[in-house]
């Protein structure tokens, strides 16, 4: 069993080849659909929070994610994990994974646009890789892939306009957005060491995952926010859609991405997800783009690339 994370936070476990799913469409399709789905997530939140506060936001995302997966589970007859231990573990995953980096990048976009925030989401695999080499006595730096650690903050500075002394960017919610990036490796890092080979299917660790999370946020979101006194349609189905395709459906089909064709391929949906939040941001919500933004895109997801290159083994 080899645990991986994806970009917005979910951990997927290969399973042995008896277990796993049957083909439905063809993977690249599913790839394509996680893709879009993952890449509107930043602009379906940015609709959430016109009307809805962050942390009721992220409250309704892992209600209608964790009721996907409980719906899944159902069909497939699936148990949720036991053991307080497990239990404990998957506590914590759930907080780095999915309650804090989807409560920051709410608050983010209160302040920044939707395709800065999915800039910064793109920025994961950067940030895992300083971790790495510091947790993961396996990880070694090699010349690629640290100019590909350095290329890829270059970009950052380079969507942030870093020359302009930051002109006309709230630095808050940059830099809330990046602590949620930060969040995802932190918490995988953490999964890696304590659930790896724990001996339950995917879809019960992550179905017990989300329903932690949920129960963090129901906690946590009463105490910072008042109850909505108008219920506003548009902003209640951006939050639906988040969850129920966002969370719970991207699950599945990351799962089934993992399964079919490796967890490499399947984290090349990545590198997807800022070109579509960008896309979906200036065209839906007319959201300003300065050339700054898609040339320091590109440097980002090039260093990103390259720290993922590993060493070829000696014979």
């Amino acid at each position: 069993m080899s645990t991986v994370t994806t970009p917005v936070g979910r951990v997927t476990v290969t399973p042995p080849s008896s277990e796993r799913p049957r083909r439905r469409l063809d993977w690249r399709l599913r790839f394509a659909a996680l893709s879009l789905i993952w890449g509107f997530s930043f602009l379906l939140i940015k609709v959430g929070t016109h009307a809805y506060a962050p942390f009721q936001v992220t409250l309704g995302r892992l209600v209608f994610g964790t009721a996907v997966l409980a719906a899944a589970m159902a069909v497939r007859r699936e148990r949720l994990p036991r053991g307080a231990r497990t239990w404990g573990h998957l506590a914590v995953a759930a907080f780095l994974l999915n309650a804090l980096p989807f409560s920051l990048f709410a608050y983010a976009e209160l302040t920044i646009p939707s395709t800065l925030a999915g800039i910064c989401n793109a920025t994961s695999p950067l940030w895992g890789m300083t971790l790495s080499l510091v947790a993961l006595s396996e990880d070694r730096p090699t010349r690629v892939r640290v100019a590909g650690l350095g290329l890829g903050f270059l970009g950052v500075l380079t969507v942030l306009g870093a020359w302009q002394g930051f002109h006309g960017l709230d630095a808050g919610g940059t830099a809330l957005a990046l602590l949620a990036s930060l969040s995802y490796p932190i918490g995988w890092i953490y999964v890696r060491r304590t659930l790896a080979g724990a001996g339950h299917s995917h879809l019960s660790m992550t179905g017990a995952q989300l329903l932690l999370a949920t129960v963090q946020l129901a906690v946590v979101t009463p105490l910072f926010t008042t109850l909505p006194t108008n219920l506003s349609p548009v902003p209640l189905l951006a939050i639906a859609a988040l969850g129920a395709l966002g969370t719970g459906l991207a699950v599945l089909l990351q799962y089934g991405l993992v399964a079919e064709v490796g967890p490499t391929t399947a984290q090349m949906v990545t590198y997807f997800i800022p070109v579509i939040a960008t896309a979906a941001g200036v065209a839906l919500l007319g959201e300003p783009l300065a050339w700054s933004t898609p040339v320091g895109a590109v440097i980002v997801l090039t260093g990103a690339a390259l720290t993922q290159v590993r060493p070829k083994p000696r014979s």
